[in-house]
């Protein structure tokens, strides 16, 4: 499991949440709206679609909101023209970093992200300077409490997984981007506990990164985790969990 992944978990089990509860509705929104605009309003012929409703589903959002921003990337509504930007730089300790952003003003975004960068001493890179060292992958977290290993291998593996391993109580299973949703709706048919599904970047190598530069990398990857245009951020860390539960602390 990558640092970022374990990062998030100790986040979430010392009670800070990612976001706030409307921050995450903000960023869910655009994603329908983004993937109904560029795949059509059909969940069924649009997987990106299909994932971006069940995280909404699962944040207990709306319904009338969920129609709203589907209705607003495919033209039904008016809506704000958001586009999708890519932004990559490096952490302290030269941590790879992406970030994923949609935007409705490139001439805001992306001062806002170099600053961000900067401030938390870290610097922007130039477009592929480290998206290479991402891979994009297809991850399923299931309940490891509620179903043997073995059992689980066996089904992961006729759906279609191409891995799978345990991470604390939860299993992870990998797939292609594309096999995704296909394997997640086969494991759940097979009566499988799926927390979630979604498609990530998963580094290739990790960097290692001692107590010296770890907070500093915490803090620039919450930072740009806050603000309002950005979606997703990946980081390649390895920090020792002994210092993410040190950092979680203070």
């Amino acid at each position: 499991m990558s640092g970022h992944s374990r990062w998030s978990q100790i986040k979430r089990k010392k009670g800070k949440a990612d976001v706030q509860r409307g921050k995450l509705f903000s960023k869910i929104l655009r994603e329908i709206t983004v993937a109904a605009k560029n795949g059509g309003g059909d969940p069924k012929a649009n997987m990106r679609l299909k994932a971006a409703i069940e995280s909404a589903k699962e944040a207990n959002m709306p319904q009338d909101n969920i129609k709203r921003a589907v209705q607003k990337g495919t033209g039904e509504l008016p809506g704000e023209a958001y586009e999708e930007i890519t932004y990559e730089g490096y952490a302290p300790g030269g941590v790879a970093v992406l970030v994923q952003v949609v935007t409705d003003n490139r001439n805001r975004t992306g001062p806002e992200i170099r600053h961000t960068f900067e401030k938390q001493g870290g610097n922007m890179g130039s477009a592929g300077s480290v998206a290479w060292m991402f891979e994009r992958t297809g991850i399923i977290q299931v309940d490891a409490e509620k179903i043997a290993e073995d059992d689980l291998m066996a089904k992961a593996l006729d759906a279609g997984a191409t891995d799978m391993r345990r991470a604390e109580k939860a299993f992870e299973i990998t797939t292609t981007p594309a096999e995704m949703d296909l394997v997640r709706e086969a494991l759940a048919k097979a009566g499988v506990p799926v927390l979630e599904a979604q498609v990530t970047r998963v580094p290739k190598s990790l960097v290692r990164v001692e107590s010296k530069d770890a907070a500093s990398v915490v803090r620039l990857i919450e930072a740009l985790e806050e603000l309002d245009d950005v979606q997703s951020v990946y980081a390649n860390y390895d920090i020792p969990d002994e210092i993410l539960e040190a950092i979680a602390a203070a």
